[in-house]
Order: C-alpha cells, then structure tokens, then sequence
C-alpha cells in the first residue's frame, strides 16, 4: 500500500546531506513550507545551496535558516525585501553567496528542469549585467541568453491538500513556485495544511501529481511555527 505520508518533521527531512542544493517553493511567506524549513536547522545539514523566490523575512523560516549559518549561496529573484535584514548583513560581510535570476527565469529554470530540458533561450536580461558570461543568440533580429535548468537536490514543498499517494492540490496564490519546485528535485517533501480521504481530491484540482512526491508530513492548518 502506497502511504507517502511520515509521522514528524524530522523523518520528512532524513538524508538530506551537506552541500544539497534545496528548493523552496512559495512567493514571499505565501506558500512556503516554513515547517519544513525550520526543520533544516535541527536536520543539520549545512553548506546549502537554497533557490527561493526572496531571502524570507524577521527571524523565522528561510530568515532563521540563514541566520543559523547553513546557507552557503542563494540564488534567488528578490533578496531585498521589508524585514530582510538577516540576508542583508551576511551578504554585506561576505558570509553569503548570492546569484540573482529574473523571476520568470527562475521558474523557467526549474521547470526545465522537470521537463528534462538542459537549457533555454530567453530574452530577460539580455544586454544587461546579468547576461555576463552566458553564451548569448541573435534569433529574428532578438538577443537571447542561454540559461540552464536548475534542478535540485531537495524540494521543500506546501500544499493545502494531499492524499497518501501525494497527489497535491494548492490554494489560490500559495500554488505560484511550488509546482515546479516539486518537479525539479531528486526528493521532494511536502508540508500539507489537509489530509483527503485516497479518491477524495478532483482529478481536476491536482496540480501536482504523487509520482513527483516523496514525503508529505501533515501541518494542520493554522499550526504556529515555533
């Protein structure tokens, strides 16, 4: 019987080793498995690669994680945002690596990565400082840049519903980097706000489906993060 779901935070997160490359998925605090990311700092791995839309916020989630020393490089869209003041003094005293990629590349680049895709062609930041040292082509009279599929070691995945399967369905905006996070990694791990009964979930509203699932622990809905 296929049952993908674990009994703590801590099984959810074995095996995961120093230097692993993690994807976060969630747009600013929407969306983000702050459980699973927390969780990271009692895991204890470190020297971590994190890709994530922001470099999170005040002292919880990504921002601890950070704060923790675990994080070797960022590669994300928006490092700089209102309470971002743990990214902000590690990377001004060069503690922290740090790659930017246009939002919508980002995606695209861990997309590509699920879809076994090992590069693109895009016009974002063509002729700009982010282009340096990419390969770069003129197509009809347009200059593109050459970005490469980011896949990951882990994923760290929130959903609003799961069944043991891992067939995932998300909530309005908390859906935005989480599909492809899930697509992207070698092992994926989902925080679940809801648990649906095996056959429950509409075909229609499974975003996600369990075969790019490996874990799922179940955080009820309006747990706090301690």
């Amino acid at each position: 019987m296929i049952d993908k779901f674990v009994g703590s935070i801590a099984d959810a997160l074995a095996g995961i080793d120093d230097g692993a490359t993690v994807l976060l998925g969630g747009f600013g605090a929407v969306g983000q498995a702050t459980h699973l990311i927390e969780g990271l700092i009692e895991a204890g791995p470190k020297d971590l690669t994190i890709v994530a839309n922001n470099a999170g916020y005040g002292r919880v989630g990504l921002a601890r994680l950070l704060e923790a020393g675990r994080v070797r490089k960022l590669i994300c869209s928006f490092p700089r945002i209102a309470g971002s003041t743990i990214f902000e003094t590690l990377y001004k005293t060069g503690k922290l690596e740090l790659e930017l990629v246009p939002q919508g590349t980002l995606a695209e680049r861990m997309r590509a990565a699920g879809a076994g895709i090992p590069a693109f062609y895009t016009p974002t930041a063509a002729g700009t400082r982010l282009a340096e040292g990419k390969e770069t082509r003129e197509i009809d009279g347009r200059l593109y840049v050459l970005e490469r599929a980011l896949p990951g070691d882990v994923a760290l995945v929130e959903a609003w519903r799961a069944d043991r399967w891992g067939n995932l369905a998300y909530r309005a905006a908390g859906r935005n980097f989480n599909p492809v996070a899930a697509m992207a990694a070698r092992l994926t791990v989902v925080q679940t706000q809801h648990v649906s009964p095996l056959g429950e979930l509409d075909p229609e509203s499974i975003v996600t489906p369990g075969i790019f699932v490996d874990r799922v622990i179940h955080v009820p809905h309006g747990d706090p993060v301690l």
